[in-house]
């Protein structure tokens, strides 16, 4: 069986494919799989980087804007979009896939579209619970459509198509339990853990307000473990924001800076409230473990999905949602401190995360795809 996996853009995209394509391998060991990106994405190295073959076909992003820089810039995205056909239809012919699995990104768009044209099983997994540009272009061609939740179905034209599948979650999530993942991080004194990170990149804004927070933290004695992802860019400035709020972490070894969680399987598993974004990958990890969550969503997205992201875990109950223009480290500090000072309100809302997480997701699309591939070319 030959499968071809079409990401790329962001993290959120390329990380349910790779869990996917594993499994696939892991059952149909005699599978041959292919991953197909942009030739600049994001999403090249993170597939090389876990074994898989890539190749790409010329695709480009448009941006909203009419300065003469942008427009230029689309201009070529234009060009890349006229060619990429083209480029999808050759690949395909060198590597005849039983089927095509689209997950987000821009590259998605020419493959589903030329697998579809050639009679090819085609299925797309949206993670974010708006559905992207991509999505919904392909909404027409693609022979299935995955959602994480169930609330996302409304957002479709052919409601018949979609699945609540979930959104696979790393299995380094799931190797320890909560108390096992304590005792590992050396951080099972009986008070809690707070997980904060704002994106792989980090955010100026919220990284400062970070730094407030933890003055707070400071003044009240340190009441919780606190580990922090301040992001490549954001860990640039952490020290002089830290600095500034008069915090010198060597005196506070209960505050634990870093520019990224390299074991944020163990880290999350550990955490008893996470304070963060909205991206689709995030959201799937705080659902599948259960974790009580602040969320304050980037609004410097596309279609402010993130912001949707974050209202579908408010309304469920498992997540306080802060927009960033309302945001501080003094209502972080506060909020935090409301829900990990009631045992009860902290339960209610990791049972009601719980509730909306599916911490069989990849089997669930596993599962999908192959039925979708048993009935063959169309």
């Amino acid at each position: 069986m030959k499968v071809i996996f079409t990401c790329g853009g962001t993290a959120g995209h390329v990380n349910p494919a790779l869990a996917l394509a594993g499994l696939i391998a892991e059952r149909r060991p005699d599978s041959e799989i292919l991953f197909v990106g942009a030739h600049r994405g994001i999403e090249r190295p993170l597939i090389e980087a876990a074994g898989w073959p890539f190749r790409a076909v010329e695709v480009s992003s448009f941006h909203r804007s009419l300065r003469p820089r942008e427009l230029r810039h689309n201009l070529v995205s234009v060009r890349n979009l006229l060619r990429s056909p083209k480029e999808a239809r050759a690949l395909l012919e060198a590597f005849p896939a039983d089927l095509v699995v689209g997950t987000g990104g821009y590259a998605s768009y020419p493959m589903i579209r030329a697998a579809a044209k050639l009679g090819i099983p085609a299925a797309i997994h949206e993670s974010n619970a708006i559905p992207g540009l991509t999505t919904r272009l392909l909404e027409n061609h693609a022979d299935l459509i995955m959602v994480g939740f169930e609330e996302c179905r409304k957002n479709y034209r052919h409601p018949d198509k979609v699945l609540v599948t979930g959104t696979p979650v790393r299995g380094d999530f799931f190797r320890l339990t909560r108390r096992e993942a304590k005792a590992r991080l050396g951080m099972d004194d009986g008070r809690p853990l707070i997980v904060s990170f704002w994106g792989s990149l980090g955010a100026e804004e919220m990284n400062r307000e970070t730094a407030q927070l933890f003055a707070l933290e400071v003044r009240d004695g340190v009441p919780f473990h606190h580990v922090h992802g301040a992001g490549k860019m954001g860990c640039r400035h952490m020290a002089e924001y830290l600095d500034g709020a008069g915090i010198d972490l060597s005196r506070h070894p209960d505050l634990d800076v870093r520019e990224y969680i390299q074991d944020m399987g163990a880290v999350m598993r550990a955490a008893d409230l996470v304070i963060c974004r909205a991206g689709a990958s995030t959201i799937s990890e705080i659902t599948a473990l259960g974790v009580p969550a602040i969320i304050v969503p980037s609004p410097n997205v596309t279609h402010n999905h993130q912001e949707y992201n974050a209202r579908v875990l408010s309304d469920g109950g498992g997540a306080v949602l802060v927009l960033e223009r309302d945001s501080s480290g003094q209502l972080l500090y506060d909020t935090a401190r409301e829900i990990l000072g009631s045992p009860q309100r902290r339960r209610q809302m990791a049972e009601a995360m719980g509730a909306m997480g599916s911490v069989d997701a990849a089997e669930k699309i596993y599962a999908a795809v192959m039925s979708l591939r048993a009935k063959g070319r169309k």
